[in-house]
Parts: structure tokens; sequence; C-alpha cells
């Protein structure tokens, strides 16, 4: 009877929350809460100077160089791999104090963790100097406070902030309305903006897989992304404004404002004064980052001088039109790809020597696997070496359920040579130094601190530039909230189950790959948002910069092959033979992985290699080959989830794997 009683009340929840999810505002409310935010909005500009009191920037002293020697028949472009995460955000916050005209930044996440209320401070910042700036994150990640949002409408006239195909009317979407759009507004809970984006004056700009969050510039706690952005200066920034502008005109980009919980509380209580601020969890990394920003010398040597002169540069990106209902109507299933998986599908079919890969998630789409197969079916096909997460790596479980699935089918029927990223890897680029994860946490402050004493910690004469007196005020105040959420996280409609790293046999700073690159045979380099899944193909918008330059392309190789050496990654193969009619166990194994469902066969293809030095067997760079005639001389077999403590996230990896191929388009 309890039971029954309590069922009962489980569903008027639901009927109510499902009411409350689907109630919005009328035209006169939205068009109040925008007139409460426009009469908020500072008209005061910090400097008359008609540079914006910019700071000096040999960074943008390139991009002018390279513009100006540029034709449109003979454009000239110079780009930089950004591999080491503190250096990514410390050109960011560089690139937007340089600003004197415009910013644009498009991102999936904008959490409110200490990188990211830096990078808004600097932002806001800018924007009291003079200098037009446009932030356009997708809804279903866009910072975490209804208050935030509104005091960000509310701020200045020149800071315009639009969300991304917003769910339920709301700007921020908790759990439990997470769960109401899922019941009524599947199709467009699903359709997200992946891309991410910032151009600078219209001069340079950064494309790649970094949102803007701790974990991805080495300052997460527990868990950092190994990730990849590029630096780019040339005509083809241009493209990369242009398409920001495509966005930013959509019917599906709102300004908060407009949105329901933002408009009620600005109705409510009006405009805050300025966007909700604490004290940085670490803020003597923060001072250390920060005086490394107007330092010309340091910019010049890791930022100018590494940069390429490169050929061949195009920015592929998909439009929000890719998001109609009709889009796909009218092509077949295995056709059906927005404009930026239609590139990089035409780079792998044109693959003839060797294709490196790199994808945080191994979760292939159709018209992938089928270029794949026939690459792999020619008389002499190229060699394909992938670089993705392990189990023990990963922040989606689920993911690599399927991946797991499927992994006979990548070495048998596509000649993957597939490497799985390490959590714990011996050399791969990680700041351990004065503006990374691994310096301690400064005191906090005693709970009756004064404000004054906060300041005192948190500020620093190394923090300000020119033209910075507002950002000088609030990195007193700046603070911290609760542990970010992954990407993977958000993306998944089962993020309460699929974003979070699995439990390890041993403690410590683990790390999960998160970069989405290219290579076809040392010619042509990728890099960009896209993590060549289904989601990518027909549910998420990407962008990526393709480089037709042998010097870049081999650059980025080094790069991705170093994450697959035998220190940072193990090699999947095809395990020992079973006992008992190995031919018979194979056949039914792949019986079993054809089966949508009910996928229960206990002993999967392949499994995990480690590389052991020993005699014969030196120590090696270079990512051994599954296939090689003298493969298991050196590499042993380490199971199939090495570092992995096996408890309910296995069993949840089992489960997907034996009933959860129907997921594989949305995940």
């Amino acid at each position: 009877m309890r039971r029954a009683w309590d069922s009962r009340w489980l569903a008027v929840w639901l009927v109510l929350l499902l009411c409350s999810g689907c109630a919005t505002l009328g035209h006169a409310q939205r068009d109040a809460a925008a007139e409460i935010a426009q009469a908020a909005r500072s008209t005061r500009v910090d400097c008359a100077r008609v540079d914006a009191c910019a700071t000096p920037s040999p960074v943008l002293d390139m991009a002018r160089t390279v513009w100006a020697a540029s034709t449109a028949q003979a454009p000239h472009h110079r780009a930089l791999i950004l591999d080491n995460a503190p250096d990514a955000l410390l050109l960011r916050i560089h690139l937007i104090r340089s600003a004197r005209r415009s910013i644009e930044l498009q991102t999936y996440i904008f959490d409110e963790d200490d990188s990211a209320q830096l990078v808004m401070d600097e932002l806001e910042a800018a924007a009291f100097r003079g200098v037009k700036v446009r932030i356009l994150i997708d809804q279903l990640a866009a910072l975490r406070k209804v208050e935030t949002l509104a005091a960000l409408a509310s701020l200045h006239a020149n800071l315009e902030l639009r969300l991304y195909n917003p769910v339920l009317d709301r700007a921020h979407l908790a759990l439990p309305m997470y769960a109401v759009a899922s019941l009524c507004c599947w199709r467009q809970l699903n359709r997200r903006m992946h891309n991410k984006l910032l151009v600078v004056d219209g001069l340079v700009g950064i494309v790649g897989g970094r949102n803007y969050q701790d974990d991805y510039y080495d300052w997460g706690e527990d868990y950092n992304f190994r990730d990849r952005d590029l630096l780019l200066a040339g005509p083809q920034v241009a493209a990369m404004q242009a398409n920001f502008e495509a966005f930013w005109r959509s019917p599906r980009s709102v300004p908060p404002a407009r949105l329901g919980d933002v408009a009620r509380y600005l109705r409510r209580y009006g405009a805050p004064t300025t966007p909700p601020h604490h004290p940085f969890r670490r803020p003597e990394r923060v001072r250390a980052l920060l005086a490394q920003v107007d330092d010309p010398a340091l910019l010049h040597e890791r930022f100018v001088t590494p940069a390429l002169e490169v050929g061949g540069v195009s920015f592929i990106a998909d439009l929000p039109g890719k998001h109609r209902d009709d889009t796909f109507a009218d092509l077949p299933a295995d056709q059906a790809v927005g404009a930026a998986s239609h590139g990089l599908l035409g780079l792998v079919q044109g693959a003839q020597r060797e294709l490196l890969l790199q994808t945080p998630y191994l979760v292939i789409s159709r018209p992938a696997q089928q270029a794949f197969r026939a690459l792999h079916q020619r008389a002499q096909p190229p060699r394909i070496l992938i670089s993705t997460n392990s189990l023990a790596a990963t922040d989606a479980f689920i993911a690599y359920a399927m991946s797991y699935k499927y992994k006979r089918r990548y070495l048998r029927d596509f000649g993957f040579e597939i490497h799985e990223f390490k959590p714990f890897p011996g050399d791969v680029p990680f700041e351990l130094g004065e503006t990374g994860a691994a310096l301690e946490r400064e005191p906090e402050a005693e709970p009756g601190a004064a404000a004054g004493e906060q300041a005192d910690t948190a500020g620093a004469p190394a923090a300000i530039g020119s033209g910075s007196r507002l950002l000088e005020r609030r990195l007193a105040k700046r603070g911290l909230r609760s542990e970010p959420v992954s990407e993977a996280a958000r993306l998944s409609p089962f993020a309460s189950s699929g974003g979070l790293p699995v439990r390890l046999k041993r403690a410590g700073l683990r790390m999960g790959l998160h970069a989405k690159s290219m290579v076809v045979d040392e010619r042509v380099g990728v890099v960009g948002t896209h993590n060549f899944d289904p989601r990518g193909d027909t549910l998420n918008t990407e962008s990526a910069v393709v480089i037709a330059d042998p010097a870049f392309a081999r650059m980025l190789a080094q790069s991705i092959l170093r994450d697959m050496a035998p220190a940072n990654a193990w090699t999947i193969g095809r395990r020992d033979e079973g006992p008992l009619l190995p031919g018979v166990e194979y056949t039914l194994a792949k019986l079993s992985e054809r089966m949508p469902i009910f996928d229960l066969w206990p002993r999967k293809y392949a499994t995990s290699f480690d590389y052991v030095p020993g005699p014969g067997c030196l120590p090696t760079s270079t990512p051994p080959s599954p296939f090689a005639a003298d493969f298991r001389r050196c590499n042993h077999p380490v199971g199939d989830f090495p570092e992995v403590d096996l408890g309910l996230k296995w069993l949840g990896v089992r489960l997907f794997t034996a009933f959860g191929s129907g997921l594989s388009p949305i995940l």
C-alpha cells in the first residue's frame, strides 16, 4: 500500500514539474525584463584612447603583419598548436586584454570556477575599456547561476551575451528540468552548439577542444583534460568571424533577459549591481598566470617564435541551419552529415599511406564506418592509428562501453591500431609549475573575515594590466563554487550516470583525453571540435581548421604520436584464444556483438596490452602495432580495464555494452 502511495506522489510530482517547466512568460513580461536589464547597463568607458587602452601584444602585431602581407590570390597564415593547457589560458587572457575593437567568444561550456571566472573578469574589463564583447554559449552548459546571467545581461552596453537553443524557456537547466526536457523536448534538447571559437579584433582566432572550465587548463583538483587548441592568424580568421556571426544572428541565439528564469529574476529583484563574486580557490595560481600576461618577451617566445608559416588553410564549420528539422530529410541515413563532418569524411577517404585520428570517444558514425571499411579493403590500405581514452581515463563510461563493444570490428574490419590513454601518463604536456594544478591551496579565509581581508589575499599588483581598474576590484572578490561538470556529462542525456570518471585502484591527479585532431599522410592536419562521432555528424554543430601543409602536419603528428607512446597509452590487441574451440568462440562473440541488445558474450575479441621494457625490448616512444609479428615479445596483456577498480561502473560498462547500442547516435 505504501509503495502504491509513493508511486502516486511521484507521478503527481512529475506532472507538476512538467507543468512548471512548460510555463512561459508573455511578450510584455519579457519586454519588461529586457528593459530592466537595458536600463541598468552602464555606458561608462574608462579609456578615452583610440586603442581602448589595450595591452601591447606581440601576438596581434604578428597577426597584423600576416594580414598586411596577404592578398586574395596569395593569402598568408601563421598557426600554432596549443598543447600546453596553462599557456592556452594565458594566451586567451592576453588576447582579451590586447583587444582594441572587438571580441567574439563562442563555446559549449562556460563554468563559474577559477579559470572561467578569470576569463569573464577580463571580458568585463574589456567592455569597460570600450571593446565590443559578444559571448555566445550553448544553453545546456551556460554558467550555473541565474543571478550571474541576470548580472551579465545588465552589466554594460559593450557586453552582449546570448544563449544558444534554450530548452523550456530557461537560461539555466537544473537536473529536474533536464528530466522534464527529456520527456517533452527530446529533439531540441539533443541539438547542441559544440563549437569553440575566440576571435579578437578580427585578426587572430583560437579553435579547438577547450571549454572554459578548470579541468581544461590543468587547474582541476582531481582530473584534467589532455586537450589541444590552434592559434591562427590570417584571412581565414574572417571565415571564423562570419561563422560566429551566423550563429549570433540565428533565432536560436537568445539574450538571457528574454528567457523565463532570468526574466523572472530581473522583474522580482531588479538588475544585480555586479555579477556574484567570491575569492579564488587558488589566488596564488591566478596571480602567477596574470604576472605573465603583459610580459612581451615571454609572449613572443611562447606564441610568436614557434608559430609556423603555413599554406592551404581552410576553416570548415556547420551553420545553425543544421538544426532545422528538414536538414537531412532528403538524404539516406548513411549520408546525413553536417558540413564539418562532410569535410572531415572527405579527408579520411583521401588517405593513402597513414591516418592519425585522435578522439576522446571512439564511437564511429555509420558514414565514417563505411569510409574506414573501404580504406581497409584496398589492395594497399593505409595504416590507421587511433588515439582515444581508456576506461580508466575517460569521463564518459557509456561512450567507452560502445567503443568496447565494437573492438573486434575496429581491429579486423577497419584495421585500427588503437592506443588508449592512461589515467596517469608518463610523458604528456602537463603544467606542474607556478600556474599549474600542483600548487598547494592557500588557507581558507575565516567565516567572519571582512571583505578587505579577502581582497588582500586575492589581489596583487602583478595582476593588473593597463585599463583594468575594474578587473582589479573584481579580482579581490572572485571565488569558486562546486566541482565542474565535464563536456561529456553535459552532452549526454545520461549525464548523471555517464559523466564521471570511474574509480581507480590508486589515487592521484589523473588525466583524460579530450583533443580532437587528425593528420592525413603527414600532409594535412586538422584541429577542431568534432569527436568524429554520430553526435557530431547530425546533432551537434562543429568546426575545425584544416591545414594542408606538410610541416604543420608533421608537428601535429608528433603531438598525437606522443599521446600514443607506451608511457602514455595501452595498445588494444587480440586476446589469447580460448583453450576450447577457439573458432566457435570467435563466431559466437561476433554474433553477440552484432546484436543490438543482449550482447552478453563474456569474452571480447580484444584486450589491453602494456609495453614492458626488458632484454630485447628497449624503452621506446614509438606506438607499437598490434598487427606486428613480434608484438607479443614486448607487449603483455593487462586485462580489459587496466587500473580500474572493478565496481559498479564496470558493471555499467558491461550493461551498456550488452543493451545500449541503440544509444550510439546520441552519445
